[in-house]
């Protein structure tokens, strides 16, 4: 029972000290280094000119939703003054008529009666 003991004791310090040795440390070749910043600037620049493209759609697309919204409210406004036309010629013929009536009163007001 003690060698058993004895040899997890020593596989356990064995495995600790394994794990403390530094892994090897990775080169890359100034070629590779070289690719990847290459191919790390390309994606950048399709990235940027994506982004642009996106940008350039969305003021398009803005600018057209502004047009139809002006369109909107000019014929807004132009079925806004034509009721507005409506209404003061409706008015005028109101006081016309009331004018007329009040004319008619007076007149028959001061006629002497027979």
């Amino acid at each position: 029972m003690k060698k058993t003991i004895a040899t997890l004791i020593a596989g356990l310090f064995a495995t600790a000290a394994f794990a403390q040795t530094p892994a090897p440390a990775a080169t890359t070749t100034p070629a590779a280094a070289k690719a990847e910043a290459k191919h790390e600037k390309q994606a950048a620049k399709a990235e940027v000119k994506e982004t642009k493209a996106e940008a350039k759609a969305e003021v398009k697309e803005a600018k057209h939703t502004a047009k139809a919204e002006v369109k909107d409210a000019k014929a807004d406004a132009k079925q806004v003054k034509a009721e507005s036309k409506a209404e003061v010629k409706e008015a005028k013929a109101e006081h016309k008529a009331a004018k007329a009536e009040h004319k008619a009163v007076t007149v028959a007001a001061a006629a002497p009666a027979k």
